[in-house]
């Protein structure tokens, strides 16, 4: 089930403001998996990927429960669209896989954490079988907890851990301090827990650490999440055409653009000109081996440039917010006031934003512009990580714990449409919810109990479902299969790669430089010599240990 907010498949990545990149942001770290060493000194980092992987995966079993409506298609999420007959809910868990023994849960949680003896903790440990303590943590400073406790000698039963996080000496922290769970999944062992071999296998092949399974994933949609949203009633008022080319969005945003009422066309547009011109992703992603047979990274791209200057055209054209360009205030708000009429967000904001103006402003409508080509035509996007948050369980821990945690796991997991999904999203009817027209409504107790605890252990595939706007699921779905119809993968799709710690940093100083050169602060010259100081100051040696770990590994597309 979907609680009124954002989509289960995207539940834990939502409440980040800036996930979209963070998913692909997987970089920097200890050795992982020495056999995949550099040719020059210092620590080493890896993969385990090909055949390696295939012998510690679990066995995929598809969910036979609730088939979508809409299934997944060019890499999108799935889709529910029917109205949920509450009576008639299935059971993806028909016994209770947990003992009742008590286990520790570390995780982010943005919001007010819930009291540890609430309601809702009570109710689904009940259901699952489990006694969780829950350590919630600031999710704004939980890279800095996260860092302190894994250096600690008393870690928590189970942990969760993001991918952006996996710097410094968090990867190496994670596969000496963390459970080798292939005893417990590989292959058939996991179906056990039906819905966590429900999950995809590349989502799985992610999870693998220091050359073992110890991740249990949140499997994501490899189309695209980022989404440039604009204002169709406002549109379709003033008879706008939705541009279909880099240089119709500059013309048409020119004449939308009025100043004096304070209308913008957009704003910062960044996320999406990658998109439009083929720029590959930040991180492991943005590694390439093109026609030519050349290995290269995202930045020596000829679309890099050609992305980055199609930005700063828009910011030197005054169409772009003057909030957008100085990075202040809330976008999203600046969206839903008309004072932009593009707005770039990940695809959860399709809900939230029809939620929140459906009483406030009935007349507003948004929609997903479809990604164009740099000359129009069909674009050349890149998919994305098939996951990006993982739950750990500590070395160390006991088989009891372990079975605990993984029912836990299981649970959280459980697919749309059941009885298990239904109380991890909303809670208890009556006590967290209620039942109108057929569509279930959080009261202030759900608002303040059921919120992102229980959904970060794990997920089952990703989809999208709104009982109260199941529109927007179509929509949802549909644009994602249109974007993954134009998607390719690149060499390292699907590969959980820590680079060596020497080049942890290399590339740390492009998003500022970005930043500051479409908005008119730096000069091309000052991003081309950033190209070439990243290759002399170790791009290139870079490049030789990512070619000698795909010839060991083989490539991911």
């Amino acid at each position: 089930m979907t609680p009124n907010a954002a989509s289960s498949g995207l539940s834990r990545r939502s409440f980040l403001a800036s996930t979209a990149v963070a998913t692909a942001a997987v970089a920097g770290g200890m050795p992982l998996l020495t056999a995949c060493g550099a040719s020059d000194n210092g620590s080493q980092g890896g993969t385990t990927s090909g055949k390696a992987a295939e012998k510690l995966l679990p066995t995929y079993v598809a969910s036979a429960v609730a088939q979508p409506d809409l299934p997944s298609k060019n890499g999108s999420s799935a889709g529910y669209t029917r109205k949920v007959d509450l009576a008639a809910l299935a059971t993806s868990v028909p016994h209770k896989l947990g003992t009742g023994a008590p286990f520790t849960i570390m995780s982010p949680l943005w919001g007010t954490p819930p009291k540890t003896d609430c309601a809702y903790y009570k109710a689904v440990d009940a259901a699952a079988g489990t006694k969780v303590t829950w350590q919630n943590q600031d999710g704004n400073t939980y890279a800095q907890k996260l860092g302190a406790v894994l250096a600690s000698s008393s870690i928590p039963d189970m942990v969760v851990v993001p991918s952006w996080l996996l710097v410094g000496q968090i990867p190496n922290a994670v596969a000496s301090k963390f459970m080798d769970l292939g005893p417990y999944l590989a292959g058939d062992k996991v179906k056990k827990y039906p819905n966590l071999a429900a999950i995809p296998s590349d989502s799985w092949r992610m999870s693998i650490f220091g050359g073992a399974l110890r991740g249990i994933p949140m499997p994501t949609a490899a189309a695209s999440s980022v989404v440039p949203y604009y204002r169709k009633d406002i549109f379709d008022k003033k008879g706008y055409t939705v541009p279909k080319s880099p240089d119709e969005f500059l013309s048409w945003a020119k004449d939308a653009t009025s100043a004096k009422a304070k209308v913008y066309a957009c704003g910062d547009m960044a996320w999406v000109s990658a998109g439009i011109f083929g720029v590959r992703p930040a991180g492991p992603l943005g590694w390439n081996i093109g026609d030519d047979g050349k290995l290269t990274y995202r930045i020596e791209q000829p679309e890099y440039l050609e992305a980055l200057e199609w930005t700063r055209k828009l910011f030197d054209a005054g169409v772009v917010h003057p909030d957008d360009k100085a990075r202040t205030g809330d976008a999203g708000q600046r969206f839903t006031s008309g004072q932009i009429l593009v707005w770039v967000s990940d695809s959860s904001a399709w809900y939230v934003k029809t939620a929140e103006q459906a009483k406030a402003n009935p007349d507003f409508k948004i929609e997903g512009m479809d990604y164009f080509g740099a000359h129009g035509g069909n674009p050349q996007l890149w998919a994305s990580s098939p996951a990006s948050i993982w739950s750990l369980i500590r070395k160390g821990a006991s088989k009891e714990t372990v079975e605990n945690a993984l029912a836990a796991a299981n649970f959280a997991a459980a697919p749309y449409g059941t009885k298990e999904r239904m109380l991890v999203d909303y809670g208890v009817e009556g006590t967290h919810y209620t039942v109108k027209d057929g569509v279930p409504v959080k009261n202030d107790q759900g608002n303040a109990e059921v919120i992102n605890a229980w959904v970060m252990l794990a997920s089952p595939a990703p989809y999208f479902a709104h009982p109260d706007f199941p529109d927007v699921a179509r929509k949802q779905v549909e644009w994602q299969q249109r974007m993954g119809a134009s998607m390719k993968k690149t060499s390292t799709f699907g590969m959980n790669i820590v680079e060596p710690t020497r080049y942890a940093n290399l590339s740390s100083q492009f998003e500022q430089l970005e930043i500051d050169f479409v908005r008119g602060h730096k000069q091309l010259s000052d991003v081309q010599q950033a190209i070439s100081t990243w290759k002399s100051s170790g791009g290139d040696k870079l490049r030789d240990w990512y070619k000698q770990l795909l010839d060991k590994n083989g490539s991911g597309n």
